[in-house]
């Protein structure tokens, strides 16, 4: 495990207990709420199932609603936004799993860049928009009013600033830029809310999944078996893993990543990963 500056963590072996006979399977996405509630959203057939922060079940709910689960994003009250890439929609839930609003058609792939057609992630801005990167069928990020009405599309398939190659995570920070984890460009792009290019950020390997967190940490999952931590200039603060390994403390397949208010960190894995895994920040 590598470590940069005096950012450090301990690994939590056996972290997350689940009724007898329950498995994780592949762990597309993972959530901490206000009340440091652990949201996994996983490909089994329990998809959505909360753990308190010692990793003690809580309840799980939708059993049998989710075609592929990718996604997950909480807004600042407690709202879950779930991602399905299997039937191109974004759903947005009460903690108790109440349904509250579904953008996209179900079962139906948009056209000629429409949303959605196997989205990949959502977050919200501070003023409560919502952005959806909309990654394998499309190269687009879309922005959408609270209350659903499409505001604006960006991308094209390529690799130059402002186009993607798989666009697999999307988060907005509390300027207002917003990030997409360009995956098969191996890059970070960032962006106006308006969807204006600034910047990239590069030195990736294949990056599935953004969090920032209220120390305006940047928090990478990279498929190719590590997880990254930066500022919010691109600096490297830390990197966990780097060769693929299921031993605790290394990675598989990173494609999730969150931080509870304690800044303990959540990293979920799939392909052959299937588990997540809890790191204590210790420094």
């Amino acid at each position: 495990m590598e470590h940069f500056s005096k950012l450090t963590y301990r690994v939590s072996e056996e972290w997350g207990q689940l009724p007898e006979g329950w498995t994780f399977k592949q762990v597309a996405g993972v959530a901490v709420d206000s009340q440091d509630r652990v949201y996994v959203f996983n490909r089994s057939p329990h998809p959505v199932i909360v753990l308190d922060r010692e990793g003690r079940f809580l309840t799980s709910w939708r059993e049998g609603l989710f075609k592929t689960p990718h996604g997950i994003s909480i807004g600042p009250d407690d709202s879950i936004y779930l991602v399905d890439a299997g039937n191109h929609t974004v759903k947005k839930f009460t903690p108790e799993g109440e349904l509250l609003q579904t953008l996209g058609a179900e079962d139906r792939p948009g056209e000629e860049g429409q949303p959605f057609n196997k989205p990949t992630d959502v977050a919200l801005s501070p003023s409560g928009e919502i952005y959806v990167s909309d990654g394998y069928g499309n190269s687009r990020v879309h922005k959408f009013s609270p209350d659903g009405a499409l505001l604006l599309s960006w991308g094209t398939p390529g690799d130059g600033p402002g186009q993607f190659n798989l666009p697999h995570s999307v988060w907005v920070d509390r300027h207002g830029r917003i990030y997409v984890a360009d995956r098969e460009n191996n890059r970070i792009q960032l962006f106006t809310s308006q969807g204006e290019f600034l910047t990239q950020w590069t030195d990736f390997l294949r990056p599935t999944d953004i969090f920032i967190d209220a120390e305006e940490k940047v928090y990478v999952a990279e498929l190719q078996h590590r997880v990254s931590i930066l500022n919010l200039e691109g600096e490297l603060l830390a990197r966990l893993g780097g060769g693929k390994s299921h031993a605790p403390g290394e990675f598989v397949a990173p494609h999730a990543v969150w931080t509870d208010s304690r800044g303990d960190l959540y990293v979920g894995e799939v392909l052959e990963g299937q588990r997540i895994q809890k790191f204590i920040r210790m420094t």
